[in-house]
């Protein structure tokens, strides 16, 4: 998820080429140590958020404005 932070779960099987199921609960491990959040509140073609990076990224730029 460093590569794409934001991500859907058919995203990342094709770019890591394991099975969806193992994505998906990975995901949902992911999520609940609040290391990944899911952003689109549905239950197919939902986007995935790698919070931390997201959070180093924007704070890198905000920083950079200065």
């Amino acid at each position: 998820m460093q590569k794409q932070p934001l991500a859907t779960s058919a995203a990342l099987v094709k770019a890591t080429r394991l099975t969806p199921a193992t994505v998906n609960k990975s995901l949902a491990h992911l999520q609940t140590l609040n290391i990944v959040k899911e952003l689109t509140r549905r239950q197919r073609d939902r986007v995935f958020s790698y919070r931390r990076y997201v959070h180093l990224l924007n704070a890198e730029l905000d920083s950079s404005k200065v």
